[in-house]
């Protein structure tokens, strides 16, 4: 049985909730080992002070892409090394299968490093054992495969994400049946328009909780405006650990494909995802109380980051998505 165990998922918010199945299934399987992880600063607050997880690397991942960081970047490193190597870890595993995860890999000094065949930007390179993930595998499905070497079953598909205390701002908004929209998406070509949103909102039975980062502010004041008042936007104002209470605790969860969806299928609320370039086969919300809404045209998935048109997002109508909630609602 190993001691000490490394898992290597910095980002992103939905990768990082599609690997806490491996997780829960490593604690299952070695309920004495330690596990550490290494995540990126701007989710690190997702997994802080989780009952399966014992100790947190926390990387300033963002900053190691710019060339002005590169002596701070170097000593980050070089600290990291030491920290880790320190730790004599039995087994590393590289769920992100990038050139910078692979490092990390390698810094550790483990004799017994497991990461993907189909891994990319040569990290391979630095692995002592290469699993064959699956290219067209939902990404839960695909991470799971790594553990069969471990000697480990997978039992179950758990997320464990464990409850935490609402911040007393967002107490008596959740006091209420609400639910909860996410209109934003890193990429644009991922966004269904967000007057579309407001207009969900508005034929809905109980009040609408806008959320995002407070780049997306705009977008959300733009639901809200078409709401007719019955959305309040959070947008900017929440953190990672009140953003999963505020999900746990809606009736239902609306969304583009982004971060905010995989939270709601793990927790097992009612989500409904809206898809446009991007393939739910791979990315999708993944269980139970999940529906995905996406238009059948000859162009999509594309995967396209820039798109003028975006004729896969205008093409599903505020009917198309209403009526798939307002079926399972039974209004």
């Amino acid at each position: 049985m190993p001691e000490r165990i490394l898992i290597i998922k910095p980002s992103s918010l939905g990768d990082i909730i599609h690997s806490l199945p491996v997780l829960n299934s490593l604690k299952k399987c070695f309920p004495h080992s330690r596990i550490h992880w290494v995540v990126a600063r701007n989710f690190a607050e997702l997994l802080e002070d989780h009952p399966m997880i014992d100790r947190l690397w926390i990387i300033d991942k963002d900053r190691w892409k710019e060339p002005l960081s590169f002596f701070s970047n170097l000593k980050e490193l070089l600290r990291l090394r030491r920290g880790l190597r320190a730790e004599k870890f039995d087994m590393v595993i590289d769920l992100q299968g990038l050139l910078r995860s692979g490092i990390i890999a390698a810094l550790t000094g483990s004799a017994l490093r497991i990461g993907f065949k189909e891994a990319r930007e040569g990290s391979t390179l630095f692995y002592t054992h290469q699993i064959e993930g699956g290219r067209t595998l939902h990404a839960v499905e695909r991470y799971l495969n790594v553990l069969p070497f471990t000697g480990c079953s997978v039992k179950e598909i758990d997320f464990p994400l464990p409850e935490r205390v609402l911040s007393p701002e967002f107490r008596d908004l959740c006091k209420e049946d609400y639910a909860v929209i996410a209109p934003g998406a890193r990429w644009t070509t991922k966004r269904w328009p967000p007057e579309r949103f407001g207009e969900i909102a508005k034929r809905l039975p109980f009040k609408t909780l806008i959320i995002g980062s407070l780049a997306e502010a705009d977008l959300a004041t733009e639901v809200v405006r078409s709401s007719n008042g019955k959305a309040l936007s959070l947008a900017g104002k929440t953190n990672l650990k009140d953003l999963v209470e505020i999900i746990r605790n809606s009736r239902l969860l609306l969304s583009n494909d982004s971060g905010p969806v995989h939270i709601g299928a793990a927790l097992g609320i009612p989500t409904f995802a809206i898809f446009g370039p991007t393939s739910p086969l791979r990315t999708g919300p993944y269980g139970k109380n999940t529906f995905v809404i996406r238009s059948e045209i000859d162009c999509a998935p594309c995967f396209k980051r820039r798109c003028r048109r975006r004729y896969c997002m205008e093409v599903i109508s505020v009917d198309n998505v209403w009526k798939v909630i307002s079926d399972y609602l039974n209004l």
